[in-house]
Parts: C-alpha cells; structure tokens; sequence
C-alpha cells in the first residue's frame, strides 16, 4: 500500500493506493468510499480483492484528510468533488465504486457533477431521509439523536442512533414515545467527555442525510449505477431510503449480505459478514464483464 496526498486550497486529502497504478491486468482501480468513517474502515473488505487494484480515501475534515476552507460541516458536494480530484489524480481513467452510507451519498453526487468518472457504483445504503414518506419525522428522529449528544455527551449520542438506525418501519408516535435510551444498556459509558464534535452524531453530516439526488443527471449519466441494501436493514430507515433512492432510479435494490456495515471485520465493534459480502460485491461488479 502508498499512501498519497491531493494538495488543494481548501483541504489535504490522503488516500491509500493498494496494488499497483495501472493494475497488471488493466482492470479500472476499484475505488471504496464512506463518510463519516474513513479509509480504515475498509481494511477488511480490500483484502478480498488481492487481484485488484484498490483505492480507499479519508474524507476532508476526517481521519488524516485536513481541510483549510475554514468550515466542519460535511456536504455531499464538496465531498464529490474532493473524489473527482482524487480520480483525476490518478490519470487512469474512469473507476469502478463501492461506497457505502454517507459515502453512498458523495458518490450519487459524483455520478451526477462527473458522469464520466465512475463505470459502475454499487451505492450501499444511502441514508437519504428526504426521500422517504415520513421524511420530516424521521428528520425529528434525527434532530433527537443531536439533541442527545448535546444534551449528555456521545455515549447517549450513540445510544440514541442506535434506536433510531435499529427502529423498523416509519417513525411513528410510538417510536417519539419511548423513554430515552440508556447507553448502559448498550454498554456504553454514561461519562460526558465535553466533546460535541463527533461528525454522525451532531448536525455536522446533516447535509448528507438531506441531500436530494439529481436523478435526471443520475439516469442520463453512462454509470451503471447499483443501489445496495443489507439483507438485515430491511424495513430500518437505511433500508427504507435504500429502496426509495432504487425506485427513483427505476430499480429494484439488490440484496447483501449483513448490515450496514456489514462489509466490516474486526475494525469494527459490530463487525458483519465481510467475505460474503466480498463475493457479492464482486459478482455485481463483474456482471459489467
């Protein structure tokens, strides 16, 4: 692995190059993106494509990405045009693309800003809240997992995503009705460091899970683009706004295995089923062969 750095006037972006650039057999370099998680978050998932080339990226403001435009909120935008700087980098042409959560984000807004950058998107549960028919009370969910975090630090933060992510079906009365979940219960510390800077639990990523595509750019764009759900995210709201971004697009979702960061191994403290995960992926990327 290389580590690389894409200077730019508004922020340092470090990227991690595995294998060689071009690959020995020409394939395209297989780019994998997320957001808020950074490029150590793929570890697992990269070794199962020892044959490809593999790029992973930390977003500007996360990991060892630097940013000087002054700002800490994360906007899909941006972001796109941070991974279109990277691409460009790398001189070879357009990639192929896995990019899950609010990375799945960045990359429809990439697809949409930079049609010609990305041959295939496997898109892995894009949390666009916008899109679903309970769009304002899940955006109230949402603000209540900020106003957790503020309220009493990132342990009830955390506890209060938790119930959101993990809840089925629409945000109804009865969800808004239950007591406060307890981090002990999900054994987290109750202890408030005073930090209020965590980008998934404060209102910093907001522009991501508000973000509204532009499907005309999106289906005119000559990406083959693949809106992926967990088969465990079913009925949960990142399942929920998986389906809706497939439907807008014309699509159904194609199923994968595990959860929302199922494609992760022992990096993550929920780690999923990453090698089935691993051939999944590959069957959906070779189906363009």
């Amino acid at each position: 692995m290389k580590t690389h750095k894409l200077v730019t006037t508004e922020a340092d972006i470090v990227y991690d190059v595995h294998g060689p650039l071009p690959a020995a057999d020409g394939s395209p370099p297989l780019f994998m993106i997320a957001q808020p998680m950074d490029a150590s978050g793929f570890t697992t998932l990269a070794s199962y494509f020892p044959d490809r080339t593999v790029i992973t990226y930390d977003p500007r403001g996360l990991g060892r990405s630097t940013r000087k435009d002054g700002r800490v909120d994360n906007a899909p935008t941006v972001q796109a045009d941070d991974v279109h700087g990277v691409i460009e980098a790398l001189g070879l042409g357009p990639v192929e693309m896995f990019a899950s959560s609010g990375g799945a984000v960045t990359a429809l807004a990439l697809v949409a800003a930079y049609p010609n950058d990305v041959t295939c998107l496997v898109a892995h549960e894009p949390p666009l809240l916008a899109l679903l028919p309970d769009a304002q009370a899940a955006e109230r969910a949402r603000a209540g997992v900020r106003d957790a975090y503020e309220a009493k630090g990132s342990g009830a933060g955390m506890a209060a995503f938790i119930a959101m992510t993990s809840w089925r079906g629409e945000f109804t009365d009865d969800y808004f009705a239950r007591p406060t979940p307890d981090p002990a219960q999900f054994g987290m510390t109750t202890e408030d460091d005073g930090s209020r800077d965590d980008p998934l639990l404060s209102d910093r990523s907001w522009a991501v899970t508000s973000y509204r595509p532009d499907f005309d750019a999106l289906t005119a764009a000559p990406t083959r683009i693949v809106i992926a759900v967990g088969e465990e995210s079913m009925g949960t709201v990142t399942g929920r706004t998986s389906l809706a971004t497939a439907e807008l697009l014309g699509q159904q979702v194609t199923v994968f295995p595990s959860h929302h960061g199922g494609f992760m191994g022992g990096e993550s403290g929920y780690p999923g089923k990453p090698e089935a995960f691993a051939g999944k992926l590959r069957e959906v990327l070779n189906e363009d062969d």
